[in-house]
């Protein structure tokens, strides 16, 4: 029992501060709240961590084991998140399945069996999914009595939307009679009433479609969520014929129907490449980003939407990691770029000018772009331009 257990961690302190000036935890350090200072004792293997502590019985090897494990539990979660229907990046929520998740690792390492063979890692991969599911399904504005219900049900909603005989597949899957399988697809139709409903793969991992309607929803429903389709329609008819048929096929979208086809089935690069002849790989990704940061101009035109240009101007580096950046910014892709400082380790940024178009009481497009920066690793982002709306939040697309 983990009541047996000491959680001494003599000598290490949390590396990041979690609320340093009262204002909210910033994405930086929310994904970075195992980080301990000094580091870990090395070791072979992170197991090693998990052996330590329960023959020891103190949970900072738990702690250590966290400390290394943190980057790969962000990722799980931020793909969790990605294909919810919520936004991405928020930090709050992201915070709450986080801890979630460390307390099921927590509750399980009492029942992990090193003898059985599997390394930790291994062994509570399928119960970090289970408490990913669990806080997700406290979120729905429909209700089941278990996980396990709450499964069937999303295992039913996937065979309803990728094969032809939903009802006789489930009876087979789970060996039960025809007349519950039935059930469980009226659950599934009553769902289309209430929410998006997103679903898992056949392997167990969610695909971000949404199945509770067909396939002839209207585009600016799924792509655009409440920008006026009149202001798409005008924006996209102002692209060539090469940039329109690049984001009709790779997006999976009729702009004349308003059809929306599963995006498994849209084709890569590679494949268009082929449908433009003397084209490469690289050079059709090229043409469809080009494709899609005319359109935002053309709808920041129209005034469906607005969107923040970055640009990182210089950069300083400690330990070979980029400590701290200047960014450049520029507010509806027109006017003077203003400038922003970002500290990383810190998780804090300044705004030291700001840009043509920016609001001078809320500094609100410099706001979003500190937001977006710290919400992404300080190395991948160099040129970045991504677009949102007031109301519902952020989008983003990178250059």
């Amino acid at each position: 029992m983990l009541d047996d257990f000491l959680w001494n961690m003599t000598g290490y302190i949390p590396k990041h501060q979690v609320n340093p000036h009262g204002d909210g935890i910033v994405p930086f350090v929310a994904e970075r709240i195992f980080q301990l200072e000094p580091e870990p004792p090395a070791v072979d293997s992170l197991n090693e961590y998990i052996l330590s502590a329960l023959r020891e019985k103190n949970l900072l090897y738990f702690s250590f084991f966290l400390h290394h494990y943190e980057t790969q539990l962000n990722k799980r979660i931020k793909g969790f998140l990605g294909v919810d229907g919520g936004d991405p990046y928020d930090t709050d929520r992201f915070l709450d399945i986080k801890l979630s998740c460390r307390e099921q690792m927590l509750q399980k390492l009492m029942d992990y069996t090193p003898a059985k063979g599997a390394e930790y890692a291994t062994y509570i991969y399928p119960f970090i999914w289970d408490s990913m599911l669990r806080f997700r399904m406290g979120e729905e504005k429909w209700s089941v009595s278990s996980l396990t219900n709450y499964k069937m049900v999303r295992s039913m909603a996937w065979l309803y939307h990728n094969t032809k005989d939903a009802v006789n597949q489930f009876s087979k899957k789970y060996n039960c009679d025809l007349a519950l399988a039935e059930e469980y697809l009226k659950v599934v139709r009553g769902i289309r009433n209430q929410q998006p409903f997103y679903i898992t793969d056949e392997d167990g991992e969610e695909t971000g479609e949404d199945i509770a309607l067909d396939d002839s929803w209207n585009y600016t429903d799924i792509l655009w969520n409440g920008i006026q389709a009149e202001k798409v329609q005008r924006a996209f008819e102002k692209l060539n014929y090469r940039e329109q048929t690049l984001l009709e096929k790779r997006l999976a979208i009729c702009m004349t129907c308003g059809r929306v086809g599963s995006w498994k089935n849209r084709p890569t690069f590679e494949e268009l490449a082929i449908m433009f002849e003397g084209s490469t790989a690289s050079g059709a990704e090229r043409a469809y980003r080009k494709a899609v940061d005319k359109l935002t101009e053309l709808l920041v035109a129209e005034g469906a939407l607005h969107a923040v240009r970055l640009k990182q101007k210089t950069k300083t580096k400690r330990k070979k990691k980029i400590a701290a950046a200047i960014y450049e910014y520029q507010a509806d892709c027109d006017g003077e770029w203003g400038e922003i400082s970002v500290d990383f380790e810190n998780g804090t940024a300044e705004i030291i000018r700001l840009a043509d178009w920016d609001t001078i009481k809320t500094n609100w497009f410099a706001k979003e772009a500190i937001r977006y920066i710290l919400s992404l690793s300080p190395d991948a982002l160099t040129n970045y331009f991504f677009f949102f709306q007031a109301e519902d939040g952020i989008r983003y697309s990178d250059m």
